[in-house]
């Protein structure tokens, strides 16, 4: 696949470059630039960063960096078969428990939603920082309402860090999966509060909170754009009606040209 000129391989972290060192230069920055596509490509282009994915897979296997970046693609593919045996494949290379949600997500991606569950009840949830526990908070939730078991759905976001007043990474999304809960529910008023709480949290526009409160407040909200072309019809019609009106008044001797013969 193509590397646009701009991409070195010298853009991807520390971390990721370190790892990359075992492997011969050349081979080291083919993959580095096929991971900095990965990571360009990941929100807006999903396909396109799984195909640079695989040419990094194909070239460095054995590189932990590389099984997640593939793992992380295709999870954005919603192939999450594909994505579970990536980070299955870069857990068992380093060790690292950080990857626990993602793959407990996959599993309610495969139609196993009690399998999430489990996991939500491993002893690696214990091993995970706090923006992972609330990652898997937010997966057992989900699995929970894939379950029809919206109660416990609510149940299980209710914690310190939704309480907490401090913003955090996540806070946002945790406020947001709460207020759906509560709306999924029926319990609407609620559902608004911790909707507009969530807008407070939401400095990156990472959820449609915003879009959500103003749906519950019946706000409708104009295309300019469609705005824009209605009165271009209007000021079309209206030059209609008005050539329309001139016509008539000429055919029916009102025209300044007749007037000025009459008087002759």
């Amino acid at each position: 696949m193509p590397i646009p000129e701009d991409v070195t391989g010298e853009e991807i972290d520390k971390d990721v470059r370190q790892e990359l060192q075992s492997l011969p230069k050349t081979l080291a920055e083919d993959v580095a630039k096929n991971l900095v596509m990965v990571a360009r490509l990941i929100d807006e282009d999903p396909e396109g960063a799984y195909g640079y994915s695989r040419v990094a897979l194909r070239l460095a296997s054995r590189v932990a960096a590389v099984r997640e970046a593939a793992g992380f693609a295709a999870y954005a593919s919603q192939k999450y078969s594909e994505a579970l045996a990536e980070f299955r494949a870069a857990r068992r290379m380093t060790g690292n428990v950080d990857l626990w949600p993602l793959m407990a997500d996959c599993e309610r991606g495969l139609g196993r939603p009690e399998k999430a569950l489990d996991m939500a009840g491993a002893p690696e949830v214990h091993k995970l920082d706090k923006a992972g526990q609330v990652e898997m908070r937010l997966v057992a939730a989900g699995a929970r309402r894939d379950l029809d078991q919206l109660e416990a759905a609510i149940v299980t976001l209710q914690s310190p860090e939704l309480a907490s007043g401090s913003v955090q990474p996540w806070t946002a999304r945790l406020r947001y999966a709460y207020a759906d809960a509560l709306l999924a529910v029926g319990r609407e008023s609620e559902a608004r509060e911790w909707f507009a709480k969530a807008v407070e949290a939401d400095r990156d526009g990472s959820t449609d909170a915003s879009d959500r409160l103003a749906e519950l407040d019946g706000v409708e909200f104009t295309d300019a754009l469609d705005e824009s072309d209605g009165n271009d019809e209007r000021d079309e019609n209206a030059g209609n009606a008005e050539n329309a009106e001139t016509a008539e008044n000429e055919g029916n001797g009102e025209s300044g040209d007749a007037d000025t013969s009459g008087k002759d």
